[in-house]
């Protein structure tokens, strides 16, 4: 990566984060969006899949769902939010190695996966600073060495 730390003053900067994170994700992938609550990550979430999908794309947060997923453009994309996932084998039940197989996921409290997690992924790490944020990027796999253009 070539930026490793990216301010986010506003939510605009946290979506087009995502939007820029979503140029250069390819199928087989995933996303992971690491941070307490209200840091962003649904907000990181949205800028990524509307980017892949379309501008005015509805994107809720999987709260409750768990998992939803998007025609994107170039491949499916599935977004995970494993805050309420209790076990992480939960998490395989509700299709994440297929939805790597079939293009790439946004995974948000991927902790709860607890060493199991996508070989090849970008992990951002979201925290709140002042009344903006601050994401700290860290590549796994094949991420590694990728350009990130912000």
């Amino acid at each position: 990566m070539n930026r490793e730390v990216v301010d986010l003053p506003t939510p605009a900067a946290a979506e087009a984060l995502g939007a820029a994170v979503a140029r250069v994700v390819r199928p087989g992938e995933a996303v992971c969006l690491w941070g307490p609550l209200g840091a962003g990550k649904t907000t990181l979430a949205r800028g990524l899949i509307r980017a892949l999908t379309r501008p005015d794309e509805e994107v809720p947060s999987p709260t409750f769902t768990l998992v939803q997923t998007y025609d994107g453009r170039r491949f499916p994309l599935a977004h995970f939010d494993l805050y309420r996932i209790a076990h992480p084998e939960e998490i395989f039940e509700l299709g994440l190695d297929e939805a790597l197989d079939q293009g790439a996921a946004v995974i948000e409290w991927p902790e709860r996966l607890e060493g199991r997690l996508p070989a090849d992924r970008l992990d951002i790490v979201l925290t709140i600073e002042g009344e903006g944020r601050r994401a700290r990027l860290q590549p796994h796999g094949a991420w590694e060495g990728r350009r990130l253009e912000f």
